[in-house]
């Protein structure tokens, strides 16, 4: 497992990351790290890994943008100081040019996308021990829909920055995929975009994986 012991992993995102965590930050009382895939991850590295000491930190905020990362970059993810940081953002950066297609000034363009995201692994990635980076997803089977088209565009990204800058990539869009081969979108997100705990489970276990995780360790 690539998590040394003491590590603190800062998780942060948009609402699939934070899904209900406490403020100002997720952690400390029980149920604030959310109820989502990063509470899954906390809990399944503490039951496998309980004499590593891994503290994990829920800095998602609903709604964000890979703009909205930029503005709290500095509080919400230096002043933290992780050991191992992992980034998940682009589903609002793609959704808002579907749901508010006139409203422009909340679209963010892939070209902007990719800069403000490398800004911000560059200046942060020499700091850290580990890195990883979670593309945005589209709960739709269909690669010809244009939401999850564009989605797969702004994944591409992600996969790029990953080999650029050493980061551990997880494919969250595959990872859907692999059970969408089963059952209906429906079945793990009413919107295809913010997943029940199935589908929260789905990105743990993609995000776990990444990182070396055992399953078996101590069965």
């Amino acid at each position: 497992m690539l998590l040394a012991p003491k590590s603190k992993l800062v998780m942060i995102g948009d609402s699939i990351t934070d899904c209900e965590r406490a403020r100002p930050r997720g952690e400390g009382l029980f149920g604030a790290i959310g109820k989502g895939y990063v509470s899954l991850v906390d809990a399944l590295l503490t039951s496998a890994y309980p004499e590593l000491g891994i503290r994990v930190v829920n800095m998602g905020t609903s709604g964000n943008t890979v703009r909205d990362l930029k503005e709290r970059w500095q509080t919400d993810v230096l002043d933290l100081k992780p050991d191992w940081l992992s980034i998940m953002i682009g589903i609002n950066d793609v959704w808002r040019q579907y749901d508010l297609p006139a409203q422009t000034e909340q679209h963010v363009d892939i070209a902007e996308y990719e800069e403000t995201l490398e800004q911000l692994i560059k200046q942060t990635r020499p700091q850290l021990q580990g890195l990883v980076l979670m593309t945005p997803f589209y709960i739709e089977p269909n690669a010809a829909d244009p939401m999850r088209s564009a989605m797969d565009q702004y994944g591409e990204v992600v996969k790029k920055l990953a080999s650029k800058y050493d980061a551990k990539f997880v494919d969250t869009q595959a990872a859907f995929n692999r059970v969408l081969a089963h059952i209906y979108p429906a079945t793990l997100a009413w919107d295809r975009v913010h997943p029940n705990m199935s589908g929260h489970a789905v990105l743990a276990r993609a995000f776990l994986q990444a990182v070396g995780y055992d399953y078996n360790r101590g069965l």
